[in-house]
């Protein structure tokens, strides 16, 4: 008990920083306490086992010093409530809901990069794509991406809690408005040039 209420008065003490001469001393900063050396002081941890209690030594130069004023601990704000969302399918699927929008542009996202990566290495457009094969494969995509997506939703799992960094929900909102646009505007140069863009 005595140790720690020597490090208490060390740590609240007023500083003092002794300058080169003993008697001549400058006060500093309170804010900042300097650390004074006592050599009759030792710091021991409690998981030492199998050592002898040792009683501390007390030390009276710090009850030379004034004890500072104990500041109040200020209270942490209590976190901000997050609303509660709707597990409902009609509210899920809403027009303005968090799935519609969020599965298209998701579907969007893949439609394009993949259109481009089978255009670079086949050489087909996007209606040849579609034609050879493409509709199972979006199919596949579309049932897969849109089971993934809505899962979270109905668990009540909001859009916005999982958002942190650059990967944030309304990064992926415009990515996959740009997508959508993206895609569409492939397709129309693609018809109207009446062949592959590149």
């Amino acid at each position: 008990m005595a140790a720690s209420a020597s490090m208490q008065s060390i740590f609240l003490a007023n500083s003092i920083a002794y300058g080169a001469g003993k008697r001549s001393s400058v006060r500093v900063n309170k804010l900042v306490p300097t650390l004074h050396r006592y050599p009759n002081m030792r710091v021991r941890s409690m998981a030492e086992d199998g050592l002898p209690e040792e009683k501390p030594s007390t030390v009276s130069e710090p009850s030379k010093i004034p004890a500072a004023a104990p500041t109040p601990a200020t209270p942490f704000p209590p976190p901000p409530r997050t609303p509660k969302v709707s597990t409902k399918f009609g509210d899920v699927f809403a027009f303005s809901g968090p799935a519609p929008e969020r599965i298209n542009g998701r579907l969007a996202m893949v439609g394009f990069v993949s259109a481009l990566v089978v255009e670079l290495l086949k050489g087909q457009d996007v209606f040849s794509q579609i034609s050879n094969g493409g509709v199972s494969v979006f199919l596949g995509t579309s049932i897969l991406l849109s089971v993934a997506s809505v899962i979270p939703l109905f668990q009540g799992v909001s859009v916005e809690s999982k958002s942190k960094g650059l990967m944030t929900s309304d990064a992926e909102l415009w990515n996959g408005r740009l997508a959508m646009l993206g895609l569409v505007a492939l397709a129309f140069t693609e018809y109207v040039k009446g062949g592959t863009l590149i």
